[in-house]
């Protein structure tokens, strides 16, 4: 099989050529990892590819097939896997300088699970320092440029993942999302990506960012891949106190079942003037297309996650603000761990005492972003402004959970934008911090509340960037979201969107 026409299947195909013998799982490693030789300098997915570990899974994926053994439902398939989630073959690094030659003892649960499935995992991907950011900018090793517009950002924090399998450097990725880490990205580069449940996924070997939020999920060409993924990396995990103990269903089984009479619901704050009128205009045509398959449209709102636009242009939002208080406090409290003694890097400058050998590690090994992130976290959490700021964050934390309660009384999913703009310029937001924060206003309410979310590409602007949706649903609703983008990408034909740099 041609190396060109590897690329462009999908994993469900690849699989399949796969285990009827049409293309050996090496021909598939090779052809991924000869795209990225030709590819990679002009995106920097990757942080580091392990070609030599995945000629050598693909030779045990073809040995099986020969010798009659059953192969899993990802056998051959290369894959690629965020640089927060640990391993004990390669490097975790999350991108900082900090974790620079960090090798863990251990697997994390979701990667353990793809293997298992007969995945080759051709590297650890590129991010924002330890998932601070949206744009993967204030990676530790230099950003990663988006396949569609080089100048322009891949989206954030796994950026590396999601612009690995937008260039079809890999045929599927697993990221995390914290506040649209999954989902920002996705839709910047023209792919699909999945936020599942809190709990749906067990994070053990993930390295924290906010506890509270953090959830690994998929990055894909299609929304079938992206449940197949799914499929694979959901179930309970007793590492995980977290994960729940509930049921996975076959997220294929009923993958192309109607929808009929779906409630679609478009909550009325997430269309105010800070949404870009081409992304507006998409989305609009979007729930045109659900309406032709059967599906009804119906106006909701979502109060407590309203976006406000003063006199003077500003933008501001109670999602935002309550977001970065407990994301930022969680940060604080979990990247206490990185002093330079127990792993990680140390300083090697000579140190008077214990204060001064954590601060000199840490003042090294932390990039501005992270260093911001952990100081206003510290602030929050500190005397006499724990109440002012923490628990209050709690409190509307909990409100912006219940106006979707409430908007799901009256709808089954929820029809948004992922960002308020497409992809934008490298270098564009990096000096005003809480214009990138804003980059998060439509994905932080989402896992604020807990809530699975779908981002997947709902056209091309007029300058050729990937336009993306977002499906929202309630609790352990996955199979409803990935239905529905199924039915979109059937009623408006938008599916495996492929950007110059993939050509």
């Amino acid at each position: 099989m041609r190396v060109s026409a590897i690329a462009d299947l999908s994993v469900r195909e690849l699989a399949a050529a796969i285990a009827q013998g049409d293309c050996k799982a090496v021909e598939a490693a090779e052809a991924y990892l000869a795209a990225i030789t030709a590819r990679e300098p002009r995106i920097k997915a990757f942080n580091q590819v392990l070609a030599d570990r995945a000629i050598e899974q693909a030779e045990a994926v073809d040995a099986a097939r020969a010798a009659g053994k059953p192969l899993g439902a990802l056998a051959g398939v290369p894959l690629a896997i965020k640089d927060n989630l640990c391993t004990p073959f390669g490097r975790t690094t999350c991108s900082s300088k900090i974790l620079a030659e960090f090798r863990p003892p251990y697997m994390a649960t979701a990667v353990g699970r793809i293997e298992a499935a007969g995945a080759v995992v051709l590297g650890k991907t590129n991010m924002d320092e330890f998932a601070m950011g949206s744009s993967t900018e204030n990676s530790g090793f230099g950003p990663t440029f988006n396949p569609w517009d080089p100048s322009r950002v891949p989206g954030g924090s796994s950026g590396g993942s999601a612009a690995a399998v937008s260039a079809r450097l890999a045929a599927g990725a697993l990221g995390s999302d914290t506040g649209g880490s999954i989902r920002q990205p996705a839709a910047f580069c023209g792919v699909v990506g999945m936020k599942p449940t809190y709990g749906r996924v067990s994070r053990y070997g993930l390295v924290a960012y906010g506890s509270s939020l953090d959830q690994i999920g998929p990055i894909t060409g299609d929304v079938a891949d992206c449940a197949l993924l799914l499929g694979v990396i959901a179930g309970h995990d007793p590492q995980d106190s977290t994960c729940l103990n509930e049921p996975v269903p076959d997220y294929l089984a009923r993958l192309d079942e109607p929808l009929k009479g779906l409630r679609i619901g478009r909550p009325r704050e997430f269309f105010s003037k800070a949404l870009d009128g081409e992304i507006a205009a998409a989305i609009g045509r979007a729930a045109e297309a659900f309406q032709s398959v059967g599906a009804t449209v119906v106006e909701v709102s979502l109060p407590h996650s309203r976006i406000d636009i003063d006199g003077d242009g500003n933008v501001s939002s109670y999602a935002v603000a309550c977001y970065y208080i407990v994301a930022m406090s969680e940060a604080s409290s979990n990247l206490a761990r990185y002093d330079g003694v127990h792993y990680g890097h140390r300083t090697r400058e000579a140190v008077g005492d214990i204060i001064e050998l954590y601060s000199k590690t840490r003042a090294e090994g932390f990039g501005a972003e992270v260093k911001r992130r952990i100081m206003l976290g510290t602030y929050t959490l500190s005397a006499g402004y724990y109440d002012a700021y923490y628990n209050k964050a709690l409190k509307v934390r909990r409100l912006i959970k219940n106006d979707f309660d409430q908007a799901f009384a009256s709808c089954d999913v929820l029809l948004c934008p992922v960002a308020p703009t497409t992809a934008f310029r490298l270098g564009e937001k990096t000096a005003d911090p809480l214009t990138m924060y804003l980059e998060d206003i439509y994905t932080i309410s989402v896992n604020l509340a807990g809530l699975p979310g779908l981002s997947l590409p709902a056209g091309l602007s007029k300058a050729g960037l990937p336009i993306g949706m977002q499906l929202i649903g309630p609790v352990f609703s996955e199979e409803t979201l990935l239905r529905a983008g199924r039915m979109f990408e059937k009623a408006a034909g938008v599916c495996r969107l492929k950007p110059p740099l993939a050509s």
